[in-house]
């Protein structure tokens, strides 16, 4: 494996004849692999693409693109170098440690997240779109080719999507570019900064599905959910709390589609149908939620 990892990392132009390369495989991820690359001087992050990744919805073109776009706002690492067509990719290794959640929730990191996501939600256009209702079918379709078991109140659960669709098409919203993955591991503390990672969900989609997959990945309260509204748009009103109630719903119902994919296509060592039985259970308990219509009602109120 040291040897495939080198030789993609002299295809690189300015490493091609680099007389010692260092790679270091860095763990974490369940999609990808990656690697820390010491060349030339320079350290680098290698990643290179998971089996199948495509099936995901993952256009490696897009990632590259959000990438570079990313790295001109501040908000990602640099971009060394794409190479085709098997679309690895090679970044400025960021000097930075995790976050906690604990930390990440604290109410002036919140703000910082906040900042960070609207730089990315005025970049320039960048290609791909992105939404959860169409990505949630198409999860289905390939789910069910390959055999994955559904959990008992799928029906139901579409049904409960559906509503959510139609009370958002109530208010249609102007597409921006945005993350669409904003799990922990995807954040990095770099000099007072916060630095995001790992941009291979990208595309130009609703800047509530960010705000929601933030907070529902970070287990926030109702509080939490306010603060982070007052945060991005000065004030947390009814339509909007409406809003991100519903789309923190959506985020879960992505995550638990992209384990059932995950778990008819990977062979990564990773129990994928237990990722997605906990989205699902949390998905259930919150569309159970007695104010569930009343946000419907709001989002439909409000437009």
């Amino acid at each position: 494996m040291q040897d495939e990892i080198e030789a993609i990392v002299r295809r690189v132009p300015q490493w091609k004849d680099a007389p010692h390369i260092k790679i270091e495989f860095l763990g974490g991820g369940i999609t990808n692999k990656n690697y820390r690359v010491e060349v030339a001087g320079q350290i680098c992050v290698l990643r290179v693409p998971g089996k199948n990744t495509e099936l995901l919805g993952i256009s490696r073109e897009v990632e590259y693109a959000a990438s570079e776009a990313a790295a001109e706002q501040g908000v990602g690492p640099r971009v060394v170098y794409f190479l085709r067509p098997e679309g690895y990719l090679v970044t400025e290794f960021v000097p930075g440690r995790p976050m906690e959640e604990a930390e990440i929730r604290r109410p002036e990191n919140i703000r910082q997240v906040v900042e960070a996501l609207k730089k990315i939600h005025t970049m320039h256009a960048i290609p791909g779109t992105f939404s959860p209702f169409r990505i949630v079918e198409s999860y289905a379709e390939i789910a069910a080719r390959h055999n994955v078991p559904f959990p008992q109140n799928f029906d139901w659960l579409l049904a409960r999507k559906d509503e959510i669709e139609r009370a958002f098409l109530t208010e249609p919203f102007t597409p921006s570019p945005c993350h669409n993955d904003l799990l922990i591991g995807n954040f990095l503390w770099q000099e007072g900064k916060i630095c995001i990672l790992d941009w291979e969900y990208a595309g130009m989609g609703d800047i509530f599905f960010d705000l929601a997959n933030f907070a529902i990945n970070h287990n926030f309260n109702d509080q939490e959910d306010r603060l982070l509204l007052e945060a991005y748009f000065g004030q947390a009103d009814g339509r909007r709390y409406a809003r991100l109630k519903l789309m923190k719903m959506m985020s879960d119902f992505r995550e638990s589609m992209w384990g059932l994919v995950q778990a008819g296509i990977s062979s990564l060592d990773f129990d994928f149908l237990a990722y997605a039985e906990k989205h699902f259970q949390r998905m259930t308990r919150n569309m159970e939620d007695p104010r569930f219509a009343q946000w419907i009602k709001e989002v439909q109120q409000n437009a």
